[in-house]
């Protein structure tokens, strides 16, 4: 046992992981460090940029602002959650993100998808208005707001079921 620590359990994309934190741990630097999920990413750390937003109970919430001991039976969701565990095949957001060219560096995507999903989840209609609200908490260095925008359109067309392909 480390000095201090607190055993929590933690859901994580649908599995339980008996943990031992200490209290001052993040929830972004225990699922990047204890869990290997580096799909979670760390910029800022002062919850200004959103690289680091996870889904707790399906709403985006900025990890590295959030205490691991927190999250304890909460459903949290991260990037590495988001594709079908049994196939593989990519969520229609991811898809969307690849065909519509949404990333660029990348930093910002895993976060960008989490956000469209929670989203979508709640509005399978958004509207450009919509869309650009739900990820104004998330910071794109590279300036690909566009791309992301029709990339969250076009993954909301496929979900209804449209067939909105490159």
């Amino acid at each position: 046992m480390i000095d201090g620590a607190i055993p929590v359990t933690l859901r994580v994309n649908g599995d339980d992981y008996q943990l031992e934190v200490e209290p001052q741990w993040t929830l972004a630097d225990t699922l990047r460090e204890r869990l290997g999920l580096t799909g979670t990413k760390m910029m800022c750390e002062q919850g200004e940029c959103g690289a680091c937003t996870v889904l707790i109970n399906g709403l985006p919430v900025l990890s590295c602002l959030t205490l691991a001991i927190e999250c304890q039976g909460m459903d949290i969701m991260t990037i590495e959650g988001v594709a079908d565990p049994q196939t593989g095949e990519l969520h229609p957001i991811q898809q969307a993100f690849v065909e519509r060219s949404g990333m660029q560096c990348g930093v910002c995507t895993p976060a960008m998808v989490l956000t469209a999903k929670a989203l979508l989840d709640e509005n399978d209609s958004p509207t450009e208005g919509d869309i650009r609200q739900a990820l104004a908490g998330n910071i794109c260095r590279c300036g690909n707001y566009k791309r992301i925008v029709e990339c969250v359109q076009v993954s909301a067309e496929m979900m209804r079921g449209g067939k909105a392909h490159a």
